[in-house]
């Protein structure tokens, strides 16, 4: 009897080590394959191309101003909206002027899960390009509800924007949330949303997604939260972080953004307890090429006909 107790554990212990081997060879790879997965003191100088085809938000923050232009470097800015099929031949395009891209992703201008485009597009561009690491980032609310969708498109890497784990402060920053048809404003929509996006790592992660963490540092209001935010992203699955500094705008535009010490003491802050990134662009959501390199932004979507694009959280 003991030696077949003993055989369990040794068989528990041997799958255990397995997957870790697993997790850590996937970590590296990717650190090596994907701009914004390396976490040395230096880029691995791949590149991505960003595609814009999610305008749609379901959350109300305070900071983010969504913009149609071609001068803006920051998330949530794009020269235009396109459709899935026009993605796809963006993706052609892109690969062809810069062999470097191994990474197509999906980051707006709105949330991934908002509207139904960005899987739509994954599923064009995996038959496509198999070799392309498709990656998608997302505020999580809809994470949960979605996960199978995610999971099923072959979607490999995923950033979740987590901006505070304490409902009574995210609600100064993140101000309503549009949920299954409900409007939740104040400490209620806050909770709901941070109770999904943890739900959500979770299940994407323990499908073999590998999930990286955003936080916004706004130092007012979760300045002190960061090595929590850590911790609890890290026990739900997540296994690389980045700290954003506030860029002041919108409802925010008066707010002072974090000093270069402030950020560095998040990041130490967050380090005991999950690995930190810290080549952030601040990438817009229509970017192609090496991130802090050249963009080819517009060899790849110049001859696309401009369209109004009307924003709405619905």
């Amino acid at each position: 009897m003991v030696s077949e107790v003993q055989a369990i554990r040794d068989r528990i212990a041997e799958i255990d080590a397995s997957a870790a081997r697993s997790v850590f060879t996937r970590g590296r790879d990717l650190a090596l394959r994907h701009p914004c997965f390396a976490t040395g003191e230096k880029p691995n100088n791949k590149g991505r191309i960003h595609l814009p085809v999610s305008p749609g938000c379901n959350i109300e923050c305070q900071f983010c101003d969504r913009a149609v232009n071609t001068t803006e470097q920051r998330p949530g800015v794009t020269g235009q909206v396109i459709t899935p099929a026009e993605a796809a031949e963006a993706v052609r395009q892109a690969v062809s002027v810069a062999p470097e891209i191994s990474v197509v992703g999906i980051a707006g201008p709105g949330d991934t899960l908002a509207t139904p485009y960005a899987l739509e597009t994954f599923r064009l561009i995996g038959k496509e390009f198999p070799e392309l690491i498709k990656c998608m980032s997302t505020n999580g609310l809809l994470l949960a509800d979605k996960a199978e969708d995610v999971i099923s498109v072959g979607v490999e890497t995923l950033t979740v924007t987590v901006n505070d784990i304490y409902p009574e402060t995210l609600r100064h920053i993140c101000g309503r949330v549009h949920y299954r048809g409900h409007i939740f404003s104040g400490t209620e929509g806050a909770k709901l949303l941070i109770d999904n996006q943890l739900e959500g790592i979770r299940k994407v992660s323990d499908a073999g997604i590998t999930v990286k963490v955003n936080t916004v540092l706004v130092p007012e209001i979760n300045g002190e939260h960061i090595g929590g935010i850590a911790k609890s992203v890290a026990e739900a699955g997540a296994v690389i972080y980045n700290i954003i500094p506030l860029i002041p705008q919108h409802n925010m535009a008066e707010m002072l953004p974090p000093s270069c010490n402030e950020t560095d003491e998040a990041r130490r802050a967050a380090e005991t307890h999950i690995r930190v990134f810290r080549h952030c662009q601040h990438c817009r959501a229509d970017a192609v090429g090496v991130p802090g390199g050249k963009d080819y932004r517009e060899q790849v979507y110049v001859n696309r006909a401009e369209r109004e694009t009307r924003f709405s959280h619905g």
